[in-house]
């Protein structure tokens, strides 16, 4: 094994966190602002890229991995946990909005997984996070979310965060599905990826879906949520008053009010 081999325990249902154990020495790579707690044996030390071994070697290598995760929009620094104890220690990191943490074994994946580039939550140290660019460049910018995603790959747990409900698809060889660019979280890598213009101009207008689908072909594993946190932001946006959503969503008063003008401010 290349990775360090952790064991874990998610905590939670809609709000979930992950307890990782840490034997002595053993480290836990994450996305910087997800610890959650920690014991006070691990020691915590921010790193450019994700400090795997193929960052190893000098200065560019670490700029260039660095480089990668900017470019999908993350920072260039990753925070490293190091249980330098002499015994088991925990640390543990929360999901950023309502949804669930999926426990993905590389091992198991073949090696490799494509995510969201916001998807990734932690790891354990040896998972190297790259960018997987889709293939059609074009098709690739237009699409939005569906572009530049997320690659991991080693051979030891990594921990993929999603919004909503999680729904796990098990695509046979040649059939194939298309997703909402927002709602794909992540699938394998032998799944043939690509994105496709919806049609219509009527329904891109004005089907509220987008101008994009992911399609994906099989044989593989496909994973998709259901509230994606572009669509619930967007949804709190339009709902702001500010915005000129209701004062008073909820309540009869507040429809009262609307209903006559007023200003309960005043």
């Amino acid at each position: 094994m290349n990775n360090h081999e952790i064991d874990y325990k998610l905590h939670g249902d809609d709000m979930q966190f992950v307890e990782v154990e840490l034997d002595p020495q053993e480290t836990v790579i994450a996305e910087a602002g997800s610890l959650m707690m920690m014991d006070d044996p691990i020691k915590m030390e921010t790193i450019f890229g994700d400090g795997s071994s193929s960052q190893q070697s000098g200065l560019m290598g670490k700029l260039l991995g660095a480089g990668k995760r900017v470019i999908t929009g993350e920072s260039l620094f990753m925070t490293t946990f190091t249980n330098e104890g002499t015994g088991k220690s925990h640390v543990s990191f929360a999901s950023p909005y309502p949804g669930k943490i999926i426990p993905m074994d590389l091992s198991e994946l073949d090696g490799k997984l494509i995510c969201q580039k916001d998807a990734f939550l932690a790891a354990a140290k040896g998972v190297t996070v790259g960018i997987e660019f889709q293939k059609k460049v074009g098709a690739g910018f237009f699409g939005g979310e569906g572009f530049i995603m997320q690659k991991l790959e080693g051979d030891g747990l990594a921990f993929v965060h999603a919004g909503g409900t999680i729904h796990k698809r098990e695509l046979t060889p040649g059939e194939s599905i298309r997703v909402d660019t927002g709602c794909l979280v992540a699938m394998t890598g032998n799944i043939d990826y690509n994105i496709e213009y919806v049609g219509g101009v009527k329904t891109a207008l004005f089907g509220g879906e987008g101008l994009f689908f992911a399609t994906l072909r099989g044989p593989g594993t496909v994973w998709v949520q259901s509230l994606p946190f572009s669509r619930l932001a967007s949804r709190i946006f339009a709902a702001a008053p500010e915005r000129g959503g209701s004062k008073g969503e909820g309540s009869i008063a507040g429809g009262l009010f609307d209903i006559l003008g007023g200003d309960r401010n005043r």
